[in-house]
């Protein structure tokens, strides 16, 4: 099931859909709909990212100052 909704996009963000829709043979309610899909799919994977980290947090899961080291000699970061 799907349904209409409108969005109001700056002149030259249409024109660029408008040149994509036409390279790809796609519509741009299709091109449109697909990157509001994968937009909202990354923001909930990220905020349920943070609202994880916020869990352990809030039960004392940190990462210990070996664990930290070993992962800074890792990278060869400097933080001192």
């Amino acid at each position: 099931m799907s349904t209409t909704m409108t969005i109001r996009l700056e002149e030259d963000t249409k024109a660029r859909l408008d040149a994509l829709a036409g390279s790809t043979n796609r519509s741009r309610s299709f091109l449109a709909a697909e990157a509001i899909r994968e937009y909202i799919a990354l923001n909930e994977w990220q905020i349920g990212e943070i609202q994880s980290a916020f869990t352990e947090a809030d039960n004392g899961d940190f990462a210990s100052p070996a664990e930290v080291a070993a992962l800074r000699n890792k990278w060869g970061v400097n933080a001192d």
